[in-house]
């Protein structure tokens, strides 16, 4: 029988922050699963962008492509939702219907220095007992890091352009608060997808040491998992 995290869980990527068709992303969920698997990967997160106009459309199709993919693939395929530029005050109740419908992650798009996200998004979200991970959380403050810490939240280091341009104050202040980091890609074509070494990378270039780096990237998204 397949374990939780398919044959390949012994040194395989874990990546909890991609797109597909369902929203921008290039690819059907089919094929940006077999591309992650290609690349060595041992689980992926569909986590496509919604809205109050989208959140029931995009939950529904990526928990149907997560349930018959996990039928025959041994990379695990999970169905979540990124909630992207929804109003502070609206995050809570729609991160609660996503979870109702059946997502078993649920993204929240942070303040990334390279777009408009409205303030307070990350503290709503980090407020939020449905939010399972701040996405690229831009300049957060330190009392966020706190927070992000006692509510199980995790924090996102991206290898995603400009939104990586904070990587290392997230960094500092995840390290200063030991709140949980991830690194993930928000990836939006097969270009995008990275394998271990490369996610090692992204996590030293934030500052991290060595050992740090294979926690985030290696033993963070697994605890992460059995959680689920």
């Amino acid at each position: 029988m397949r374990g939780p995290l398919g044959t390949n869980s012994g040194i395989g990527r874990i990546d909890l922050h991609t797109h597909s068709l369902l929203s921008d992303g290039e690819l059907l969920p089919a094929e940006l699963v077999r591309r992650a698997e290609v690349k060595g990967y041992s689980a992926i997160a569909i986590t496509d962008h919604a809205g109050p106009s989208n959140v029931d459309w995009v939950v529904k199709r990526a928990s149907r492509a997560a349930e018959e993919l996990n039928r025959f693939l041994d990379i695990r395929v999970l169905a979540g939702v990124e909630l992207t530029h929804v109003p502070p005050r609206m995050l809570g109740d729609l991160a609660n219907e996503a979870k109702r419908m059946g997502a078993e992650i649920v993204v929240v798009h942070g303040e990334s220095p390279v777009e408009p996200v409205r303030s307070g998004t990350n503290q709503a979200a980090l407020e939020c007992s449905d939010v399972d991970i701040l996405g690229h959380p831009g300049f957060l403050s330190w009392e966020q890091g706190d927070q992000a810490r006692e509510a199980g939240i995790y924090l996102e280091l991206t290898s995603r352009g400009g939104h990586r341009l904070a990587n290392g104050w997230v960094a500092r202040v995840a390290k200063g608060s030991k709140a949980q980091l991830l690194v993930n890609t928000d990836a939006h074509g097969p270009e995008d997808l990275i394998g271990v070494e490369e996610a090692l990378k992204v996590a030293r270039a934030a500052g991290l040491s060595d050992e740090e780096a294979k926690k985030v990237v290696i033993d963070n998204p697994r605890k992460f998992l059995e959680r689920l």
